[in-house]
């Protein structure tokens, strides 16, 4: 018997405009933060590449950004909508600097807002691992 656990692997962005922060919104009634899943093929891609692609699928190729350092990692569980079953994800969050560029959602989520980081209460929008990490995030801050 394995006692190891199986986790999708992603990477996830706070992209900060001074003291606002990004969340995003998805279609299945969740909030959420730039960024994503690995793909099989991008398995000894930089994740810096990995990360851009993910920007231009949910906020748009318009949107510039100066990437940072990692700041949180996330251990979140929660049903996938697509195979109706439920998963875990170990992602890494990445800060980045918001440099300009109109936010264009991509088909996966349906609105966005800018929260300003100083009054922002991560319980009020997320759950699960999501909200531990933020939480964690803005700990720090």
């Amino acid at each position: 018997m394995i006692d190891q656990d199986l986790y999708f692997v992603a990477v996830k962005i706070l992209l900060r405009d001074s003291n606002k922060l990004l969340i995003t919104h998805d279609v299945f009634g969740d909030w959420d933060i730039p960024g994503g899943r690995i793909k099989k093929d991008e398995f000894e891609a930089p994740l810096e590449s990995v990360i851009q692609r993910k920007m231009v699928e949910e906020i748009g190729p318009e949107v510039k950004y100066n990437l940072g350092q990692p700041k949180v990692f996330f251990r979140h569980e929660r049903k996938e909508q697509r195979i109706g079953e439920m998963v875990r994800i170990f992602a890494v969050g990445y800060e980045a600097e918001y440099l300009g560029g109109e936010i264009q959602l991509g088909n996966h989520h349906d609105k966005f807002e800018w929260i300003d980081i100083k009054t922002f209460k991560p319980e009020d929008y997320f759950t699960g691992g999501w909200l531990k990490g933020l939480q964690e995030y803005v700990g720090k801050l």
